[in-house]
């Protein structure tokens, strides 16, 4: 069995405003992977040739929609853009998505079905994937529409919808609507998600795309980290980013930040980390997903709120822990069928 961690720990805040004010939710736009998950769970270890007891299970899955659902969950205007096969698999990813008060925007690709991932989890909770993304990577740039980006505070992108074609470029000019129609200030944030699809065209087309993006802010693990930047490590994400966010699973995780107080000399960039208490979980699918709404949601309502620096940083990991405790002590539903 495998634990996940949640904070614990107080951080240092600063105080609040003294008369709350009513806000607008935070309208964060997810493009990206909307797909079949199906779910091979087996409760020992598994032998070459023969039978092992375990579940089998149908669920709604895809790394941008399973962000994109938990922001909806912590009140952010959440909306899913994402491409799916003309199919009842596609209909039914939609509606359950909806259902949790993501506006999706789904581009409906004919001749290629709705996408599907094999997720192998081990008995101790680890977890192996086979990915036929079919659908998910046919959208375009030509797909988006204007509209959609109008408002937005932030963009958020895992690696996923970076790395194949025509996907890749329909990312990329999201970006670029984004920052060009959304909210002043708006942000951008990636998560290197997976190291093998990270590294499919070597190191360095990764980090220059990677750079391409200018990113306000990066998740990781410490294996994707030092995929993207070899020997420099998680702080080296910062000559990309503003913000690197180390996700370190039972470790907690580990903030990064540039320190910019307007003065000559370049100061040491801000590191902290949070330290987490045991949850217990059978398959961490998804928890990483979850922990990177719930950072999105803490921050931006901390800076909506007037916390800045590293107190909106702090506010911000925790929010993204609890978050992953959520999603690991909530049921996980199968899809209706279509």
């Amino acid at each position: 069995m495998a634990t996940i961690r949640v904070v614990t720990a107080p951080t240092q805040a600063s105080a609040a405003p003294t008369s709350p004010v009513r806000r607008a939710p935070a309208r964060v736009l997810v493009l990206g992977d909307l797909v079949l998950d199906v779910v091979l769970q087996a409760s020992q270890p598994i032998e070459s040739g023969t039978d092992v007891p375990g579940r089998v299970e149908i669920r709604q899955g895809g790394s941008a929609a399973n962000a994109a659902r938990w922001l909806a969950r912590l009140g952010v205007r959440a909306q899913l853009v994402c491409a799916i096969g003309r199919d009842g698999a596609g209909r039914s990813l939609v509606a359950q998505l909806r259902r949790d008060s993501v506006e999706v925007r789904a581009v409906r690709i004919a001749g290629h079905r709705t996408g599907r991932i094999g997720v192998l989890v081990a008995p101790n909770g680890e977890r192996s994937f086979v990915a036929d993304r079919r659908a998910a990577t046919r959208m375009t740039p030509a797909d988006l529409k204007n509209e959609w980006f109008d408002g937005i505070d932030l963009i958020h992108l895992p690696a996923y919808s970076l790395l194949v074609e025509p996907l890749g470029s329909a990312a990329v000019r999201a970006v670029e609507l984004t920052r060009s129609r959304g909210a002043r200030g708006a942000k951008v944030a990636v998560d290197l998600a997976s190291v093998g699809p990270l590294l499919t065209h070597g190191r360095r087309e990764a980090r220059e795309l990677v750079a391409s993006l200018r990113p306000d802010l990066v998740f990781a693990t410490e294996s994707e980290a030092e995929a993207l930047v070899g020997r420099a490590g998680a702080e080296g994400l910062l000559e990309h980013a503003a913000v690197a966010v180390i996700k370190r699973g039972p470790r907690g995780a580990r903030v990064f930040a540039r320190v910019d107080h307007g003065q000559n000399e370049p100061e040491p960039p801000l590191r902290f980390d949070i330290a987490t208490e045991a949850v217990p979980a059978e398959d961490t699918t998804g928890a990483g997903d979850a922990f990177d709404a719930g950072f999105i949601a803490g921050w931006l309502g901390a800076i909506a709120s007037g916390h800045s620096g590293a107190d909106a940083l702090h506010r911000a990991t925790l929010a993204g822990h609890r978050t992953a405790a959520r999603h690991l002590r909530s049921p996980r539903s199968e899809l209706p069928p279509g």
